[in-house]
């Protein structure tokens, strides 16, 4: 019988840049999807072929290298699966087709969804709970694209409810699914393609692990600590990442109370801070938020994903 299995995109609401310092982040699935279908075989072999890639990816276990793998794709593939050779899981060989409604490069965690739809394949005969996999497919990402990516897109993916956002404490790797409210609508829209990968988030990461060893872990400090950051720049990157989970915590608490006007604030305050602050927007992203806020219904907008380009999420009104 072939192996159909899909995993979705994410869109975060509020939340960036905080993961890899253990904070807050408010994701959620989107109905777009990475799906592979194929079969199993019974040599010691992956080979997968893209519809929207030109190149198919053809990989003999065990993959010593991912990194290395061509085309780079199949780098993706390939560090999921020396994970789970590597966590001492038995790999079958497969063979199939990847497809995908997700846009590529929009920042709505294609990557992410390649790797949790690889896992969920090749863990169809030996079960793994929502949590190990991500960590797994993080750790695959780490060596794929060499980007220090944070827990979010994995976990998010694996865990996600339609209608919900998920609420994930980056530190326990607890998940709280929050219910979007049918009073609201969450819009996407992809404003220009990105890569992290030779982007500066790698420098962000280690500007915020410059700062908490000045003053400790970002999520455990107050605003009061960035008065003994003496350097400018490392000042703004942790006022971003400390005002950014009180921002997370301050949505949910306003989904709750729903007060959309107060969360849509919440969200356009979060992209200023991420332009302004962490100065992971450009004019491009700031003027396609701007344009967003103007239009009947937009409560809030902000710039999702890890910068650089991607896509804008908004919160409208529907009442």
């Amino acid at each position: 019988m072939p192996v159909i299995v899909s995993a979705p995109g994410r869109v975060n609401l509020i939340g960036d840049h905080t993961d890899y310092t253990q904070g807050l982040v408010l994701p959620m699935v989107l109905d777009v999807a990475t799906t592979i279908t194929g079969d199993f075989t019974d040599d010691r072999s992956w080979h997968l072929v893209s519809d929207d890639e030109p190149l198919p990816v053809v990989l003999a276990l065990p993959i010593e290298r991912p990194d290395l793998v061509e085309p780079r794709w199949g780098r993706y593939v390939a560090g999921v699966l020396h994970e789970l050779e590597r966590a001492g899981r038995t790999v079958r060989g497969f063979s199939g087709r990847v497809s995908t409604t997700i846009p590529i490069g929009s920042g709505l965690s294609s990557s992410a969804a390649l790797e949790i739809a690889v896992a969920r394949v090749a863990t169809a005969d030996d079960s793994m709970s929502d949590t190990e996999m991500a960590l797994l497919c993080q750790r695959a990402e780490h060596l794929a694209s060499g980007v220090p990516c944070g827990i979010m897109d994995q976990l998010c993916i694996a865990s996600g409810r339609a209608g919900h956002a998920t609420l994930i404490d980056c530190r326990d790797l607890t998940i709280e699914h929050v219910s979007i409210p049918s009073a609201v609508a969450v819009d996407v829209e992809f404003v220009a393609p990105r890569t992290l990968a030779g982007s500066e988030y790698a420098d962000r990461v280690a500007e915020t692990a410059a700062v908490e060893r000045i003053i400790g872990p970002l999520r455990d400090a107050s605003p009061e600590s960035l008065a003994s950051i003496a350097d400018d720049t490392l000042r703004r990157r942790a006022r971003h990442v400390i005002s950014e989970n009180q921002r997370v915590r301050d949505f949910v608490a306003a989904l709750g109370a729903k007060d959309w006007v107060e969360a849509g604030r919440l969200m356009t305050e979060s992209h200023r801070s991420l332009s302004r602050d962490f100065e992971t927007s450009n004019a491009t992203m700031d003027a396609a938020v701007e344009r967003t806020l103007r239009r009947p219904g937009v409560l809030g907008a902000r710039m999702t994903g890890g910068g650089f380009g991607g896509c804008v999420v908004a919160l409208s009104s529907v009442e």
